[in-house]
């Protein structure tokens, strides 16, 4: 040992040391190949530039957690309203959640609306008055019939395995547009069914996660970024210097230790909390909101003022650059009973705070280079569960999108008649993915990070681009 010591005091070598120095440096070759995939991942840099030009800028997730019931909202059967209560005419899936009945009409009345003609429950009369911007995608499919596997499908392309989620892919690729503030903000995310795994980077660069507001059991008016005030009465300038000399140590400890993504992440996190100290504090204050704005996301009336909030943040952030955002309808939309109380509610919760989004996004002019995405992680059952609810259902449901490039006015693709599978112009969840990058100006099949030797991608080796809604 003391010979070892010799070279640096009395200080003992690491074992990365050792193994450079020994053996005529032969250690080092073997260290430099257990190490060399790591190595190409954590230097490789995010491209953060559109592969071709980008209709879309940035996105808003509207996240109905649960699994809206597609015939009870925008997914009009007018067979399955004269069929209820007779049985299904064909063979139900192989695999589902639970025992089912006979087919369940909605109780809800249907209406064309718009100059599109598009068919909208009345449980959502005031996303209806927005119908010729909404591309509403009738015939999405998944591949997984659980909460927790659907739901990682839908954010992540895998319902199966831990990967980055696709706002983390998004800012990858794009990077922020302001660099005060994250490029990935989720406000209030769901604790269940996969929790942090809907917005972690996974083996993506630490600084590309998604930086979580509140959650789904905080109100949104209580949901704000932690310890962002300076409240310490240290000088801006003063905090500089400690941040510089703390960055200084960082990249020392980087250059001995070799790549390390981890590190990099929480180097680059360090500097953008630094710089948020300026812009969030301003940004979370909606009071210089009018009342006459803050009254038409519903923040007056108690039913809407919780998802109205998280609506008027989502437009906030996304005016001042923020790249990928996402808020959450927490875990309310799973009837499985109940269904004539809770879906009404849970419609009446979202119905005018979506649509007072969607008008203040075209009226300020960001709808355009705006993709707006609603929807859940399934959809639901034209057959019963009970007396009075709908099983899962990934074969067939309800997605829509407005602004972004998007085609406004447009029912695309469709369910069978009683709306269990999805039977024309098919979309899976990997074609939705690709199509939302080609809008941000994405080659999904280019977009990709070397991990654990092989390139991964949001769509894995699937997905297939919807040109037909394009605008």
């Amino acid at each position: 040992m003391n010979h070892w010591n010799s070279y640096r005091g009395s200080t003992p070598l690491t074992r990365r040391e050792m193994l450079q120095r020994s053996s005529a440096g032969f250690g080092s070759l073997a260290l430099a190949a257990l190490l060399g995939n790591e190595g190409r991942a954590a230097s490789k840099k995010p491209e953060q530039s559109p592969h071709f030009t980008p209709k879309a800028k940035r996105v808003i997730f509207l996240f109905m957690h649960g699994g809206p019931s597609h015939m009870d909202t925008f997914d009009y059967k007018p067979q399955l309203q004269k069929d209820s209560g007779k049985p299904l005419p064909f063979d139900k899936p192989q695999v589902f959640s639970a025992e089912t009945g006979n087919l369940l009409g909605s109780p809800w009345k249907f209406k064309q609306h718009g100059e599109s003609g598009a068919w909208v429950s009345e449980l959502f009369p005031h996303v209806a008055g927005c119908v010729d911007d909404l591309c509403i995608i009738n015939s999405m499919y998944g591949s997984n019939s659980r909460h927790g596997g659907a739901l990682l499908e839908l954010h992540t392309g895998s319902d199966t395995f831990v990967r980055p989620s696709m706002g983390s892919w998004i800012t990858y690729g794009l990077g922020s547009e302001n660099q005060d503030l994250p490029g990935f903000i989720t406000v209030c995310p769901t604790l269940t069914h996969g929790g942090v795994n809907a917005y972690s980077s996974s083996f993506l660069p630490a600084d590309f996660q998604g930086t979580p507001i509140g959650n789904a059991s905080i109100p949104a008016d209580r949901a704000l970024i932690p310890f962002i005030k300076n409240e310490s009465g240290i000088p801006m300038s003063v905090q500089r210097k400690e941040l510089d000399y703390l960055q200084q140590m960082n990249r020392e400890h980087l250059a001995e230790s070799g790549p390390d993504a981890a590190l990099e992440g929480r180097i680059n996190s360090f500097e953008l909390a630094y710089r948020m100290q300026t812009a969030a504090p301003e940004l979370q204050d909606i009071s210089d909101e009018s009342e006459a704005t803050q009254k038409e996301y519903g923040l007056d009336q108690d039913v809407t003022k919780n998802f109205g909030r998280q609506c008027l943040m989502a437009r906030r952030f996304a005016e001042r650059g923020v790249r990928f955002v996402q808020i959450t309808h927490s875990y309310k939309w799973d009837q499985h009973g109940g269904l004539k109380t809770a879906l009404p509610r849970n419609c009446k919760e979202v119905d005018q705070p979506i649509a007072a989004l969607l008008k203040d996004l075209k009226a300020r002019g960001l709808l355009d280079d705006t993709l707006v995405l609603w929807g859940g992680e399934f959809g639901r059952t034209p057959v019963s569960q009970g007396a009075d609810g709908r099983d899962h259902n990934p074969q067939g449901y309800t997605m829509w999108m407005a602004g972004g490039g998007i085609k406004g006015g447009l029912q695309y693709g469709a369910t069978d008649d009683y709306g269990y599978y999805a039977v024309q112009n098919k979309v899976h969840v990997h074609d939705l993915h690709a199509t939302m990058l080609h809008l941000l100006g994405l080659d999904h099949k280019k977009l990709t990070y070397q991990f654990a030797g092989r390139d991964f991608r949001l769509t894995d080796v699937h997905g297939e681009v919807m040109y037909d809604l394009f605008a």
